[in-house]
């Protein structure tokens, strides 16, 4: 049986003198998940525990009794890890609210401390056939640490608040380490496509990873992404309402309101879900009806880090606002709002969500909310109420039948609500009965099969990760088996990293030591990059290499003073028009510049908005074909690149002419973008060896993920050229 292995803040079990499973739609789903084919195992925090002494034995009870693994945590963790990083440092930005963020990096120390002792508790017992899904924000390092040490591991990623955008999150001082993390899962489950698309934008703004609609690729990894939004304990729901008890008190509250119109908020007191915003719209509502002795407003707030001073704070400014409208609008007959400030027990929750009449659910962001659903879940078919929901809801994407209002209008919100409470009984249960089905049908159990199925079928291959070369020995033999042998390798983005400046992309001592490797082994190399020549020359001219500076168009022999045109009746002439326009894209693009060669003109928008600058290069692009389609020129789509050059200038035309001139036994060509493509595109052949370095469509026989391990190929080439070029010496002495 597939083992899944859960993985969150809390264990679904609460200890106290002794151990009760909690309630609640994660716990129930996963239940689901158990019954359906998989055995299921959770792993996180129990909480904390009084007594020391007995944590062998309690972590003996846990695994026997509940099929959980504890991590224990001590106090001083705990409050860097939970208190500090994930709720007062990202909750906040999460929800938007950049004002609240408080960070420090004894608090981030703690979060990855826990992060660590949360890895090392998965791989003492994960085997490789194992799943592992990861949930939410404070474990958001887990999967790359995961990945790191288990590279074939299927582990899964959820995120069950909102994604801000890139310009909220990157306030955060460690928000790539944090991004970074969470691209160490298969797939990573979003509520809404909204949060996914954020989440990309902020891959592409803060990390430079350009992706498809549901694929980050990162080194040799691929990270898909889905939309799962998740659902309510149907069933638990559907049970609640048969029982007597709940009856019995639902009976009870019809009489004790009896003559009243209710309006019920469900919600944990916390600055995200607008509470005070919406205590404005009540007190709008009531100042402008003349029948407010038949409202009643039943707000349940359920208590939430009560030990943290913003959430003092609120509590007291929402008692304040509370006791200030009911002083207003209060009479003999009515007091306006009921505001509990406690857990109610579910029974009288059902009993609540059934008879209200409005169901008020405005928070002013939320990742889903789940307390829509759970009223539609209770509403009665023939007599529904009705639910008024914020657009900045996850939720407001499914039930798109609730009246949608923007939390921040106090009007709309109040203008709702009086709708909400004359609406005829036709209307409401139209909008009632697609919203309830679709509740009931898509539920946690539905969300949870879903997530894992995909998770099951996601393309990370793990017997043949999709970007490591296919067949490294066949390389190696092709290459060592020759006397007379080239390699001819791009630089930028092959040799070298790519970095924001492209003049801050020179050689580092890593390289300059792989380059002396090359150097000394018994090969002719060519450096082919779009570079000058002088760049080229500054940067790699102490070397016994070639240099082809400008995608071949001329070159530098070894020890030679003089660079060598490879095009010495090529006309150029064309380059004025073309650098006209590139101009007006320069001065219409911030962060964008202009590089002017011997053969060709570069656009660069590398320090441009990656979205806005893509944008613009495809405009450019269009304007380019639509100039030069009689010209003999080729428009190149590069890395944050668009460049015009000649077209009898490329560097598969400088390839051929050095195979000719030295007739090379094998050849070996690597590069990572468009303009290498003209060394790819030769016949197939046994003795030439094509490397592309990095994702995209390729001609290249073979691919490698990205510089790094190209690097480590290089090493391991050299190695074995020298070692052959030694035992042949060897042999003819």
């Amino acid at each position: 049986m597939q083992r899944v292995l859960n993985v969150a803040n809390r264990l679904p079990v609460t200890i106290g003198s002794t151990i009760k499973k909690s309630s609640g739609g994660l716990v129930a789903a996963l239940e689901g998940v158990s019954n359906n084919h998989f055995e299921l195992q959770s792993i996180g925090w129990p909480g904390p525990v009084d007594d020391t002494a007995k944590i062998s034995e309690l972590k003996q009870t846990l695994e026997s009794d509940y099929g959980c693994i504890p991590v224990f945590l001590p106090d001083e963790l705990i409050q860097g890890y939970y208190h500090g990083l994930s709720n007062s440092s990202l909750w906040p930005l999460l929800h938007y609210n950049r004002a609240y963020m408080n960070y420090s990096d004894s608090d981030w120390a703690a979060y990855c401390q826990v992060n660590e002792l949360f890895a090392d508790a998965i791989l003492e017992i994960a085997n490789d056939d194992d799943i592992v899904w990861v949930h939410d924000y404070h474990l958001f390092l887990l999967p790359s640490l995961l990945r790191k040490h288990k590279p074939h591991l299927k582990i899964g990623f959820f995120l069950h608040t909102p994604f801000p955008s890139s310009e909220v999150i990157r306030c955060h001082p460690q928000r790539e380490a944090l991004i970074r993390g969470v691209l160490g899962a298969d797939l990573i489950g979003f509520h809404t496509f909204g949060y996914l698309r954020h989440f990309r934008s902020s891959a592409l703004q803060l990390l430079g990873l350009e992706s498809d609609m549901t694929e980050i690729q990162i080194g040799n990894h691929t990270a898909s992404l889905g939309i799962f939004p998740i659902g309510i304990n149907s069933a638990s729901f559907e049970h609640e309402l048969r029982t007597t008890d709940y009856q019995n008190t639902l009976a009870a509250f019809q009489q004790n309101w009896a003559g009243k119109r209710l309006v019920l908020s469900v919600e944990r007191l916390d600055y995200s879900k607008g509470l005070l915003r919406r205590l404005s719209a009540i007190e709008t509502f009531l100042a402008g009806t003349q029948n407010r002795d038949d409202v009643v407003f039943v707000f349940v707030s359920v208590p939430t880090r009560g030990e943290v001073k913003e959430y003092q704070l609120l509590r007291e400014r929402i008692e304040r606002e509370v006791g200030r409208i009911n002083g207003l609008y209060a009479s003999v007959q009515n007091s306006p709002i009921h505001f509990i400030h406690q857990s109610i027990p579910f029974t009288e929750l059902c009993a609540l969500y059934s008879m209200a009449d409005v169901g008020l659910v405005t928070p002013l962001v939320d990742g889903m909310n789940l307390v829509a659903k759970e009223y539609l879940a209770c509403q009665d078919d023939a007599d529904p109420g009705v639910l008024v929901l914020s657009e900045f809801a996850g939720a407001a994407q499914e039930l798109v039948n609730a009246i949608i209002v923007n939390p921040y209008n106090k009007v709309e919100v109040a203008n709702a609500i009086d709708h909400a409470l004359n609406m005829s009984l036709e209307e409401r249960q139209q909008r009632m009965g697609y919203m309830k089905s679709r509740v009931m049908q898509y539920n946690a159990d539905y969300w949870a099969r879903s997530f894992i199925d995909e998770l099951m079928q996601s393309n990370q291959l793990h017997n043949k990760p999709r970007n490591l070369l296919d067949d490294e020995q066949m390389i190696t033999q092709a290459l060592i088996n020759h006397s007379n042998v080239a390699f001819f390798l791009d630089y930028d983005g092959t040799l070298r990293e790519f970095e924001d400046k492209p003049d801050d992309a020179f050689p580092t001592a890593e390289l300059h030591a792989l380059l002396q490797q090359l150097n000394k082994a018994p090969i002719d190399v060519y450096i082919i990059s779009g570079r000058s020549g002088e760049t080229l020359q500054e940067w790699l001219g102490d070397y016994d290499f070639t240099l082809i500076a400008e995608h071949g168009n001329r070159y530098l022999a070894p020890g030679a003073d003089a660079w060598v045109s490879l095009n010495p009746d090529n006309d150029f002439s064309w380059k004025e028009a073309v650098r006209e326009v590139f101009s007006l894209y320069e001065g219409s693009t911030p962060g964008s510049s202009i590089e002017d060669k011997q053969s060709s003109v570069v656009w660069h928008y590398r320090l441009s908005d990656p979205v806005y600058g893509g944008w613009k290069a495809n405009q450019l692009l269009s304007d380019m074909y639509s100039m030069l389609g009689n010209l003999p020129v080729e428009i190149h789509h590069g890395k944050r690149i668009v460049e015009a050059s000649s077209m009898h200038v490329n560097k598969g035309r400088a390839v051929e002419y050095f195979m000719r001139r030295n007739d090379y036994d094998a050849v070996m060509c690597a590069g990572d973008d468009q303009t290498d493509e003209a060394m790819f595109r030769r016949p197939s052949s046994d003795n030439i060896v094509s490397i592309k370095v990095g994702e995209g469509d390729t001609q290249a026989a073979n691919r490698v993920p990205d510089v790094k391990q190209f690097h480590l190929l290089l090493q391991r080439l050299t190695q074995l050229l020298k070692k052959k070029h030694n035992s042949n010496k060897a042999a003819e002495l």
